[in-house]
Order: structure tokens, then C-alpha cells, then sequence
């Protein structure tokens, strides 16, 4: 599922870097940018979902409470580490262009960590009294709901009628992505609403965990399909509600139904994925999009330079619909390549160690 997150940003970012403005008025730019609303949900919703997987294997070794709620803080800080270095990696290879605010910008790695952060105290939350892992793993659940409902529902307001303006804007950036700028930004990464995925994930997670899917396997990830095109649909039908919920009411940025429709289409994704994994092609030997996924940091640091960056392989804005396919199929071969250098690299570390 992160390979597919990695193949669909890099068509995306590919196509929007290269293509000409002329060429960005075809119908063809158009839907192949339809599915770049999907990348950065996938990896944080992903994140989610690794967060309950870890919480609940330490919790079967025995692992007190506390010690696997900082672990998991503990790698959000390091992730968040990690994006204010590529940010200083794209300030310093900007230079004299880019601007010194751009290494306070709120990236999908600075949320990626803060929101890894945000998961490891809830689930240290959900433990208090919990007497049995069951009743963790319940109380997990639930919290992940509300807390992923409740920032999905805030989110319009701290963004338009309520914004924290208080606050300086380096702060107030990392809850409505406002920056520099007289109002928040879409292309930016903030906790509203884009924690509420990483929610999402853990929920999730934890269900994967549930009796019910251990017994059912099949069957679980079936009922997540069916959760999920219920959420898309009734997101559709609360859509016509939005303009008398919030005073300010902007669908494809800020809308809770937005949201709700984006995780409804992530879940039958998972339930696909899963089928393609159990049944498809994805047990037929190498599989690229594994492949990518095993290494999705790696790939996402650095094919941004080869693509929007100073090193970008072919002239932004200026290039055809042939010559970036092109490009972009060059960038995927490439990006697979590291990926697979760097896990032998990997394992024949591991091997000497």
C-alpha cells in the first residue's frame, strides 16, 4: 500500500513539475492529478496502522505501558527530525532562490512525526485502568475514532472563523498551514485536518488486532471495504448539510465530509491491496511496488529533488505530455533501483553485524 502511495505522488508531482501551462489545460493533466489527493492520506493513514501494529506486538511481550508509548513517541520525534532536515536540504540547494521561511513550511514529514506523537500519547491515555489487553485494544479503538472525527470536524473552523491569529505564524502553521501568508494554505501539512488520518489508521489497526478479524480475516478486511464505501456515501449525502454546519464551508480542503469520503476510498484500497497480496500477483515473486514501499522515506526524499528540485531531470514547465511520461517512467525505474540497492545494502549489513 505505500508502494502504490509512491508510484501515484511521483505521477503526480511528475506531471505537475514538467507539463507546460498549455499542457496543463488538457483533460489529461486534469485526471492525473485526481489521484494526488490520496498519497499523503495513504502514508499518514499508514503510519496509523504501523502504530497499532507496534503497540500491540510490545504489549504481547509485555512491555509496560509507558515504555511502548515513548517508543512510539520517540520515532514520531525522530520523523519530525527528519523533516526539518529536508527542509534545510531544500533550503540549502535553493539558495540564493528560496526563502528563509520555507524551513519552518509544514511538511508531510513534519505531520507524519507529530502525528506518530499525537497516536503514542493516546494510546498511553487508552491504557490508564485498562485491566485486560482487550480493553486497551477497545478503548484504542474508540479514542482513535472520536479524536480523528474530532479533528476532521474543527478543521474548517480553525482554518476561517476561529483561526488562532494569537498565535505566531510559525506556531498557528502547524494547526491551519496559514505560513507567511494572510490565510492557510492547501498545500501545506498541518495536525487540521491531516492528523485525523493517522486516527484513522490506528482505529484500523487495532481492529486488524480484534478476535473477530483473527478468525476472520477475510472477512474483516470485506467489512472494511463495506465501512468504506459507506462512509462515501454518506459523505455525499451530508455534503448538502455542509453550508448550514460552518460558516465558511470549502468541500475539497476543509470539509469534514471531504475527509470522510477520502477514508471511505482508503478503506476499499486496504481491502484491494490486501486481495492483490493474499490472491494476486503480489505473491508471484518480486513485486516493484513492495519493493518501493519498503523503502517509501527514501523514495519520497529523493525523488522531490530530481523533480521539482535544482537536479530535476527535465525543465519544469516547459515539457509535453510525451516527454514527462517519459520522465516519470525514468524516475520510477530509478527510484526502484535505490530502493533496491539500499535494502541489499541493508541486509548485508545486518548479515556482517
Amino acid at each position: 500500500m505505500r508502494g502504490l502511495a509512491c508510484v501515484v505522488m511521483i505521477e503526480t508531482h511528475c506531471y505537475d513539475s514538467w507539463l507546460s501551462a498549455e499542457a496543463k489545460k488538457s483533460e489529461f493533466y486534469r485526471y492525473s492529478q485526481m489521484g494526488g489527493t490520496l498519497p499523503a492520506p495513504l502514508f499518514i493513514f499508514l503510519a496509523g496502522i504501523s502504530v497499532a501494529l507496534v503497540t500491540e506486538k510490545l504489549r504481547a511481550q509485555g512491555v509496560a505501558r509507558g515504555a511502548i508509548a515513548r517508543q512510539v513517541m520517540k520515532r514520531g520525534a525522530e520523523v519530525f527530525g527528519l523533516g526539518i532536515l529536508f527542509r534545510l536540504q531544500e533550503f540549502i540547494l535553493g539558495i540564493p532562490i528560496s526563502p528563509w521561511t520555507d524551513l519552518l513550511r509544514v511538511d508531510v514529514l513534519n505531520i507524519l512525526g507529530i502525528s506518530m506523537i499525537l497516536l503514542g500519547a493516546l494510546c498511553w491515555m487508552a491504557g490508564v485502568g485498562s485491566a485486560t489487553a482487550l480493553a486497551a485494544r477497545t478503548r484504542n479503538l474508540l479514542l482513535s475514532l472520536v479524536a480523528a472525527a474530532g479533528v476532521a470536524m474543527a478543521t474548517p473552523v480553525l482554518w476561517t472563523t476561529s483561526r488562532p491569529r494569537f498565535l505566531p505564524w510559525p506556531v498557528e502553521s502547524y494547526l491551519n498551514g496559514v505560513h507567511i501568508f494572510d490565510r492557510p494554505q492547501v498545500w501545506l501539512f498541518p495536525i487540521f485536518p491531516w492528523a485525523a488520518f493517522a486516527f484513522v489508521g490506528l482505529a484500523v489497526g487495532f481492529w486488524i488486532f480484534t478476535d473477530f478479524a483473527r478468525r476472520r480475516e477475510e472477512s474483516s478486511f470485506v467489512l472494511l471495504a463495506l465501512a468504506g464505501v459507506a462512509a462515501f456515501c454518506v459523505a455525499l449525502a451530508l455534503d448538502r448539510w455542509g453550508t448550514a454546519v460552518y460558516a465558511v464551508y470549502d468541500y475539497w480542503h476543509t470539509s469534514p465530509n471531504f475527509f470522510l469520503a477520502r477514508c471511505g476510498v482508503i478503506l476499499v484500497i486496504l481491502c484491494l491491496v490486501y486481495a492483490w497480496c493474499r490472491w494476486g500477483w503480489g505473491e508471484a515473486g518480486f513485486s516493484p511496488m513492495e519493493q518501493l514501499g519498503r523503502t517509501s522515506l527514501l523514495v519520497y526524499w529523493v525523488h522531490i529533488e530530481f523533480v521539482y528540485g535544482r537536479l530535476s531531470i527535465l525543465p519544469k514547465g516547459r515539457c509535453g505530455i510525451a516527454a514527462s511520461t517519459a520522465g516519470m517512467c525514468l524516475i520510477l525505474l530509478a527510484m526502484l533501483g535505490l530502493s533496491v540497492a539500499r535494502t541489499r545494502w541493508t541486509a548485508r549489513r545486518e548479515l556482517v553485524g
